[in-house]
Order: C-alpha cells, then structure tokens, then sequence
C-alpha cells in the first residue's frame, strides 16, 4: 500500500485563473515555480466557509498542497503569503492586474519552467498597489518585460524614439525582473514608452485580452 505523503505535492505560486465545477467546486490555474502552468480541482470551494475559498481565487500567492490523483491535482491546503486586497479593491487596478494574469495565462505552459514570468507576475501586481507610479507605465514594462522573457521582442528604433525612451527598454530588457520597474521618466517619456509597448503588444499578441478590452485602452 502507497504512502498518501507520496501522493502530496507542494508547490509555489500564483493563482492567475478559476471557474465554477459543479455546484460547489472550482476549477483553479496555478502558475506555479515547479511546474509551470497546472490545473487544480478545488473540492468544496464555493462552499460557505470553505478553507479553499480564498485561496482559490485569483491573485492569491503562496504555497499550495496538492494531492496527486490518477488524472489530475486537488488542492488540499494553501498558505497564502499575498492576496494583493488592496489591488483587488481598486477596479480600475484590478483589471490592470487581470490583464497581467492573462499574459501569464497566454505564455505560460504545463511542465515547462515559467520562474521569471512568475515572478514578473508577482513584482508587477506588487507594483500595481504601489503609488510610484502610474497604472499605465506599470503596464508598459510589464508588457516589454514579458516579451522579451518569451523571446519575441523585437528592437526598438533608436532613430524614431528619444533616447531615454531607447534606455528605458534596453534597462527593462537587461534587468532582472525585480528591477525592471525600477525607473523614472518625464511625462513625454513616458507616454512614448507607453505607446511603443502598446504597439508591440498589438502585434505579439495573436488574441484579444478581455481584461483590456473592459479597461477600454
């Protein structure tokens, strides 16, 4: 007979997706250090005064129990280090973070090592509650940074584009993630840059985004 321990498994991550199963369960996506991207069961959940309710919900960062069956994972405990409250009680931010959570949804893959995305996922939701700086330059570097994780972005035209603008993505391109958003520009800068990311958003992209399209940017 086989060990239940054996069939545990503890993981680090962010909950960047749920949907209702069934009356009472939840179907949750885990962007997690160990193994990429995974779908959990979440028996229970939707359950009044269930244990998973919050932990199961998106945004939600911690360390996750899981027990290994036959086809799938089911969540057995959580310890949540960070459910970004204050993020999630702004709307405006919150769709910002949305948008985030459905990069690292669109890139991210079973199996496969997804550490940086996470931890631009996390450090960019992070700086989302930080009054620094503004939601759409939060936006921008999470964009180019994310891209460029993925080996898609493309250079940026030092003869069209101001110098600090050049700068700024060359510094979000070579800075390790919990840096890239470490930066100031002037107001025109910034715009510049905002658009330039917007751009290249357009076209890495092959789909629409609904937390962007709710933001109507």
């Amino acid at each position: 007979m086989s060990n239940p321990v054996d069939n545990l498994l503890s993981v680090t991550g962010m909950v960047i997706k749920q949907e209702p199963i069934g009356e009472f369960d939840r179907r949750v996506v885990i962007l997690t250090k160990e193994k990429g991207k995974i779908s959990v069961f979440a028996k229970g959940a939707r359950r009044q005064n269930s244990t998973l309710a919050a932990c199961s919900n998106p945004f939600a960062f911690g360390r996750f129990t899981l027990f290994i069956g036959r086809n799938s994972y089911s969540l057995r405990e959580a310890y949540i280090d960070n459910y970004f409250e204050n993020m999630r009680s702004d709307i405006k931010m919150a769709y910002f973070g949305m948008y985030f959570l459905e990069i690292a949804d669109y890139y991210s893959r079973e199996n496969i090592d997804d550490v940086d995305m996470l931890r631009l996922l996390y450090q960019g939701v992070r700086v989302l509650e930080s009054p620094v700086h503004s939601l759409k330059f939060v936006k921008a570097v999470f964009e180019i940074k994310a891209i460029q994780i993925n080996g898609e972005l493309p250079p940026i035209d030092e003869t069209k584009h101001h110098p600090s603008v050049v700068k700024a993505v060359r510094f979000i391109s070579e800075s390790p993630v919990n840096k890239a958003f470490s930066f100031k520009l002037s107001e025109d800068c910034e715009n510049e840059l905002i658009s330039w990311a917007t751009e290249v958003s357009a076209f890495t992209f092959d789909k629409k985004f609904t937390s962007l399209e709710l933001l109507d940017l």
